[in-house]
């Protein structure tokens, strides 16, 4: 069934509503003068040429689990297992995006999105996430990628966004240190298929530190499993590994240049308050909070105090392997929602990570507070620690409880205030020297929320997932009118 796409007024403008607005907190400035990417001087602007996308994954949206050979992951095993998402909520169907993306890269004309982040089914590709490719498993990013092209929509693929093919986790998954160089293989073959295609960017792997932690620590998510310590800290280094090798196989098939990153949710750390000390603070728990994680891949070595802190379940590695986990990036993308608060201690850290009170502000998802300023500290510290070429803003967006009213809209106020607030602080970071190229909003439409199936809606566009049809919410007006303008 084509999707019925639902337009009501969707050009008319904004006009005057006012939106509740959340304290600015901006930091002083991050970069020397002649080290800051050009902005204009108009108030509200960001610099000209800055991208404008948006972002989705694989299982969340594309549907056809079974067709045209792909193969199991984990997360089709996963979300059939009772009680593991809400309701049972699997994504067998999800957005039905394999067969409606002709008509949703339409709807992202018309909001104005020119970039577009996707990933692939790793087991489309490969359906036992190794050994001979299938030959149909291309053809729909082929289509995909050549659809926005025509439509001037500029295509950044994610070759691994969680779903890894459950033939490879039966033998031990990420445990495995084979998975890691079958990653290398998978990614190296997408990637030179991709580039003939005119794709010129590629991001390895989706936040390292959610499917780790969650699908072998608390065993919320895919494959559902709790490893314990040690194995769990052996594992990630095997992660890392595996896009270290992919960083390094993109690099050797593509046929075309091509800007290679990871996007990564780090802990994203406020100073509480604008203290040198606190701000001091942020700054020495940006490299530590995220040790395992990005620290290790843009510095090429574990921190003295998280290996300290393992003791003897810190993971083994050679420096061999820490080289290829450092292999220099193009690009590194940030997936932003919130911040932790951290203030200066005279403890042996150097700081204090602050919980969130019970009155703080949150969107629909428990885990969602209010905390736009992580749009400025984050790439702010992660520019000024580790100086990477480009940074993106991979993902941002916020849940909400969206309903259709009875004239057809969906009103989602909470949306819109949560993003004028967070890219407001991305302008004042990108004004001060941080080199922030584009933002992707989280998501384009409501999809498959892993562990919380469809109860949670993050997208721009409202989708009835019994029917497939789609509406532009409000937060899709804005986001129209922010790209429209170059400004907020």
């Amino acid at each position: 069934m084509k999707a019925w796409i639902s337009r009501r007024d969707f050009g008319r403008s904004l006009g005057t509503a006012a939106i509740a607005s959340v304290a600015l907190q901006s930091p002083a400035s991050a970069l020397p003068s002649d080290q800051r990417f050009p902005s204009s001087s108009t108030e509200g602007a960001f610099p000209k040429g800055f991208l404008w996308g948006a972002s989705t994954a694989a299982y969340q949206v594309e549907g056809g689990v079974k067709e045209a050979g792909r193969g199991l992951s984990i997360w089709d095993t996963f979300s059939h297992l009772p009680g593991k998402t809400d309701h049972g909520d699997t994504g067998d169907r999800a957005d039905d995006f394999l067969h409606h993306y002709q008509s949703d890269i339409q709807l992202m004309s018309e909001i104005g999105i020119r970039a577009f982040r996707f990933s692939v089914s790793w087991t489309r590709v490969f359906p036992t996430g190794a050994g001979q490719p299938n030959p149909n498993g291309l053809d729909f990013y082929r289509k995909l990628v050549n659809e926005l092209q025509h439509a001037g929509i500029q295509p950044f693929c994610t070759l691994y966004h969680w779903d890894l093919p459950q033939a490879l986790q039966d033998r031990g998954g990420w445990e495995n240190p084979d998975t890691a160089r079958c990653m290398a293989e998978y990614a190296g073959y997408v990637a030179g298929e991709l580039s003939r295609d005119g794709v010129a960017n590629f991001f390895t792997t989706n936040e390292i530190r959610t499917f780790v932690e969650l699908g072998y620590g608390s065993g919320s998510h895919a494959p559902g499993l709790q490893v314990g310590r040690k194995r769990l800290a052996q594992l990630t280094h095997n992660v890392l590994l595996g896009h270290g090798l992919s960083v390094q196989a993109i690099r050797a098939h593509a046929v075309s240049r091509t800007e290679v990153g990871i996007a990564e949710n780090p802990t994203a750390t406020v100073p509480a308050t604008l203290s040198e000390a606190d701000v001091h603070a942020a700054r020495v728990a940006m490299r530590e909070e995220n040790a395992p994680y990005l620290t290790a891949i843009l510095e090429g070595r574990y921190t003295d105090r998280y290996l300290v802190q393992l003791g003897a379940d810190a993971p083994r590695f050679t420096s061999e392997e820490m080289r290829i986990i450092s292999s220099p990036l193009d690009a590194v993308g940030l997936n932003l929602y919130s911040a932790t608060y951290v203030r200066a201690t005279s403890s042996a850290e150097g700081y204090e990570v602050l919980s969130i009170p019970a009155d703080f502000p949150h969107m629909a998802s428990f885990w969602l507070a209010v905390s736009p300023e992580c749009l400025a500290w984050a790439p702010r510290l992660v520019a000024e620690i580790w100086k990477p070429k480009t940074l993106y803003i991979t993902e941002n967006g916020s849940s909400a409880d969206d309903r259709l009213s009875k004239t057809g809209e969906v009103v989602d106020l909470g949306r819109v205030m949560y993003l004028r607030n967070c890219l407001a602080h991305l302008r004042r970071a990108i004004a001060e020297g941080v080199p922030v190229r584009g933002y992707f909003a989280w998501s384009l439409m409501d999809n498959f929320e892993w562990a919380d199936g469809y109860g949670k809606r993050f997208g721009l566009v409202y989708v009835d997932y019994s029917t497939q049809q789609r509406t532009p919410k409000l937060s899709a007006e804005f986001y129209k009118s922010v790209i429209a303008g170059n400004a907020i």
